[in-house]
């Protein structure tokens, strides 16, 4: 497929896969707020109480254009990209613009609540993204214990209660409940060492910027058609660093180098398109950067010891 056509093909399909937040209004209640698009961005919350027991409907896989932050009563799957979690009781997850993701119930859903608000409602508040609960390999998923559960519960009773208030500043009271909920799940996380409470050094810093440089080459979307920075050189070049102060600098931070990190992200992305994308692999081949598809062919069976259209279809 010519250029042109697969970047025509990668829109029209990617479009369909990215729920807007006036489609979720429909889908879930079939009617759409009037704020949606203020200055503030927009908020709410919501309780799943309508929607369990007989009445509970699986969440289809796809990207969104905002966040979510969910408490769920009862068994399910959740499907973030390649990765699958499995909740056996109740959990606390979070989900985000950049990541796909899909809710499958294991058992009878028996409550829960759920908030969600757009990157506008949080412009000029903070980076959402610097939390690990919304960064490619953070965990987003907590099982919570019965003791666990009567500590975050009141969070969303206390959104409930700002939003039918009729104070002037509840919008900054939900954005600090909504950082409540991150640091409640970040305060369930191992604890990282003191070398890494420690303010970042230089070496870290250029990894750090390295590894934001890298992940906004995707998802692949009508925004990221193609991959364009594929080597430790082409990062460098764009980091203003010389290739090997960047290599030491991964490695020292990450004990991985350059390259693996880099193969190990276009892997991820490869494995979520063969899954969940109607393309072919020579586009996906395209989309990742690769100039043949023998070489995606190669590339992917020497890390998985499967060739794509195997892994396709198991």
């Amino acid at each position: 497929m010519c250029a042109t056509k697969l970047q025509e093909t990668v829109s029209l399909w990617m479009k369909r896969q990215v729920e807007t937040i006036e489609e979720f209004y429909k889908r879930k209640f079939n009617w759409v707020p009037n704020n949606l698009h203020k200055e503030i961005g927009h908020f709410n919350v919501f309780r799943l109480d309508p929607y369990v027991g007989s009445r509970a409907k699986s969440v289809p896989y796809s990207r969104r254009d905002f966040y979510k932050i969910t408490i769920t009563l009862g068994s399910g799957k959740v499907y973030y990209a390649d990765k699958c979690y499995e909740v056996k009781q109740q959990a606390l997850t979070f989900s985000n613009p950049q990541i796909p993701y899909k809710w499958e119930h294991l058992d009878t859903l028996t409550g829960g609540v759920f908030c969600i608000f757009d990157q506008q409602f949080f412009h000029q508040f903070g980076n959402l993204n610097q939390y690990a609960v919304y960064q490619p390999t953070g965990n987003r998923v907590f099982e919570l214990s019965n003791e666990q559960l009567e500590k975050v519960s009141p969070v969303f009773q206390r959104m409930f209660e700002e939003m039918n208030s009729d104070y002037i500043h509840k919008y900054d009271l939900l954005r600090t409940l909504v950082l409540e909920l991150i640091h409640f799940a970040l305060k369930m996380q191992p604890n990282t060492d003191i070398s890494q409470q420690q303010q970042l050094s230089a070496s870290q810093r250029i990894s750090s910027m390295f590894m934001e440089l890298l992940e906004r080459q995707f998802p692949i979307d009508e925004n990221h058609q193609q991959i364009t920075l594929r080597s430790a050189s082409d990062f460098a070049a764009q980091l203003n660093v010389h290739v090997n102060h960047l290599n030491r600098s991964v490695k020292e931070a990450t004990h991985k180098t350059t390259s693996q990190i880099i193969a190990e992200r276009i892997l991820q992305e490869a494995k979520i398109l063969l899954k969940h994308s109607p393309w072919n692999v020579s586009e996906i081949a395209f989309a990742l950067g690769f100039t043949e598809t023998t070489h995606f062919n190669n590339f992917f069976k020497k890390h998985v010891q499967l060739s794509p259209l195997k892994f396709r279809n198991v």
